[in-house]
């Protein structure tokens, strides 16, 4: 027999499973807290916890992780020379550093705009080239003839032996500065993705395992290795298409709604047909719009280790991530006391920062250039943790929140706080971690509240699961404000909700909010085996799926013929009439799609080709003015025999 090992290094935990091929039985599974910023540590921990007879006889390994989304998040990436070719338009507050605009790009019919000015761009790269670690390149209407992006890379190739990403690459859909957008960031995460994957074969090199690895992107189909290393922007949230595709699976349902509950956020997303949803426009991340096609979600801030404080006897949840205390009290010893003797500020000196179970902690990493307000905070805060109480004794004053709030964001500091994961603990309903902790924590935050701790941990847990129901009623109700979703759900109406299609449960302590659920939405609820590691099983799960788009257009009379334009991957193609073209766009798509698969080492005798034609007509024309075909190929990986 051979198996399978599937590896979700998540925000929180990195999550591991073994699944047996032949049957798609799930074997083996463990957790561990991810490590940041080296994640060598998490995943060898979660890889160690599994049963070492079936760890031999792994020969495929596939991947999530949310590395590059944190990366664009925490503007972590390396530096890239970004060449834009055409009549762009950059917005004011765009963020980019080494770019240059030079002339050239296609019309929307494919023609030359205008001349290439190569010369520029050799200049260009021979001044930055020292200055970063890769370069990208996007051209006006690439997606309609890309020869001026291949003609730049060319160039820049001759001169350095850096990647070079074009936007014509890794996407076809229109919108210049966003297609340059993503091919920038692409080419930012590129060194990262180098880093990450030789992290995962250091590891399973290491455990002696001899296995084909993959990687889950965004839409939640699989990929090879060196694909993945081309195109590591199509990672971004391959956490969430993880939850999706694994839900699918555990639950048996090829379609269905799924609410994954994890440490930082709460996401839901929806699978029809064993294909997930995507959304319309690219993903958007970090303040980046970008032309990835990722799967379609509701997200919200709050997750298991979302910071609940509480204000003029209000109890708020988020949106910042913390430390929760029962996991500090194991990380710290001596904290349970600590916590215990911590002062409780006055009420109006209440805020999220200023809570008597608020406490933080030296992360370790490097100094940047900080403020001397802020290193005057950071000279107290030391590797054990320092309570609010302390800071004020140290400073003869609260400290700015605006300041606290900075070295978080700069990751230079890490905070501590009561969260949803300890009042389940309090509730005896979740026991990973120290109890005693929450418990406290839930009794000095339930004197602010007026509630005892087990009430301060219901009030807790009834608005996590608000939240959960919300989210899935905003994604289904998309066009339906918000605001009359949740005035529905939080009123005492003699009615629900009823969801027309199952909702699977995943997360860690995701079990305890069923019946919550169930009191708020007239649903089937679904709580697979093995949902708390549903991201590992997606990353198993997932599927070779590839999606090719082939545009006809009437590009009227060339020569004094009439033509027809296709506009695919490939490039710009001319054809006299339309059901050749019509003929020429079929075979050409299914060939793309069987290329990507004997290339990426799917199987090619199994493939399933979905194709689906939409026609612009204009009344009194007999043929479409413009024919979009969509193929979507789905094939599995190949398991090499012993």
């Amino acid at each position: 027999m051979q198996y399978s090992l599937g590896i979700d290094a998540g925000g929180t935990y990195t999550d591991t499973v073994i699944m047996e091929d032949s049957t798609g039985n799930i074997l083996d599974s463990n957790k561990a807290l991810t490590t940041y910023p080296d994640l060598i540590t998490g995943i060898k921990s979660a890889i160690e916890g599994l049963n070492e007879e079936y760890l031999k006889k792994v020969k495929l390994v596939s991947v999530s992780t949310t590395l590059a989304t944190n990366t664009i998040l925490e503007n972590t990436g390396y530096p890239v020379g970004l060449i834009l070719i055409g009549d762009y338009e950059i917005p004011d507050k765009s963020s980019l550093q080494h770019y240059i605009q030079v002339s050239g790009g296609h019309t929307t019919t494919g023609a030359e705009m205008d001349v290439l000015d190569i010369e520029s761009i050799k200049e260009f790269v021979l001044r930055t080239k020292d200055k970063v670690s890769a370069f990208a390149v996007s051209s006006y209407f690439s997606v309609r003839n890309p020869s001026h992006e291949i003609q730049a890379k060319e160039e820049i190739q001759k001169i350095t032996e850096m990647p070079v990403v074009c936007g014509h690459e890794l996407s076809q859909s229109l919108g210049a500065f966003e297609r340059a957008v993503t091919a920038y960031l692409n080419a930012q995460l590129i060194p990262i993705a180098h880093q990450f994957i030789n992290t995962v074969l250091s590891v399973i090199e290491d455990k002696g395992i001899d296995a084909r690895l993959l990687m889950l992107r965004c839409d939640g189909s699989v990929v090879s290795i060196e694909e993945a290393l081309k195109k590591p922007i199509e990672s971004i949230f391959s956490g969430p298409a993880a939850s999706l595709i694994g839900a699918s699976f555990l639950a048996k349902k090829d379609t269905c709604a799924v609410i994954d509950v994890g440490g930082t956020s709460t996401d839901v997303s929806m699978i029809h047909d064993a294909l997930a949803e995507l959304t319309d426009e690219g993903a958007k991340v970090g303040g980046w719009k970008t032309k990835v096609r990722a799967i379609k979600m509701e997200t919200s801030a709050m997750g298991g280790d979302t910071h609940v404080w509480v204000k003029n006897r209000k109890i708020y949840i988020g949106p910042r991530r913390v430390i929760p205390l029962c996991v500090a009290s194991e990380q710290y010893p001596g904290f349970i006391e600590q916590l215990k003797k911590g002062r409780t500020p006055a009420r109006l000196e209440l805020g999220e920062n200023i809570q008597p179970t608020k406490f933080f902690v030296r992360t370790g990493k490097d100094l940047p250039e900080i403020t001397s307000a802020e290193k005057e905070i950071l000279n107290i805060i030391e590797d054990e943790p320092v309570s609010i109480s302390d800071l004020f004794w140290r400073l003869n004053k609260f400290p700015s929140t605006a300041i606290i709030d900075s070295l978080i964001q700069k990751r230079l500091v890490q905070a501590i706080g009561f969260t949803p994961t300890d009042a389940l603990h309090v509730l005896g309903e979740y026991n990973e971690w120290n109890t005693e902790a929450s418990e406290t924590g839930a009794t000095l935050l339930g004197r602010l509240s007026e509630k005892n701790r087990t009430e301060f941990a219901s009030h807790v847990k009834e608005l996590v699961a608000y939240n959960m129901a919300l989210n899935l009623m905003s994604y289904i109700l998309e066009d339906v404000d918000k605001s009359q979703i949740k005035r529905i759900i939080e009123g005492d109406y003699f009615t629900l909700f009823k969801v027309k299609l199952p909702v699977v449960l995943l997360g860690g302590p995701v079990r305890a909010y069923v019946n919550e659920l169930n009191d708020l939405l007239d649903a089937e609820i679904i709580l697979p085996e093995y949902a708390e590691v549903g991201n590992a099983v997606g990353a198993l799960a997932g599927k070779g799926i590839k999606r090719i788009e082939i545009m006809i257009r009437a590009g009227g009379y060339f020569n004094s013929e009439k033509v027809f334009l296709i506009f695919s991957p490939r490039g710009r193609d001319k054809v006299p009439d339309y059901k050749q073209a019509l003929d020429f766009a079929c075979k050409l798509g299914r060939e793309l799609i069987f290329e990507y698969m004997e290339e990426s080492g799917f199987d090619t005798e199994d493939v399933e080709i979905k194709v689906t034609k939409n026609d612009i007509t204009v009344s009194g024309v007999g043929i479409p003015i413009e024919t979009t075909l969509t193929f979507v190929g789905i094939g599995k990986p190949v398991i090499e025999e012993d």
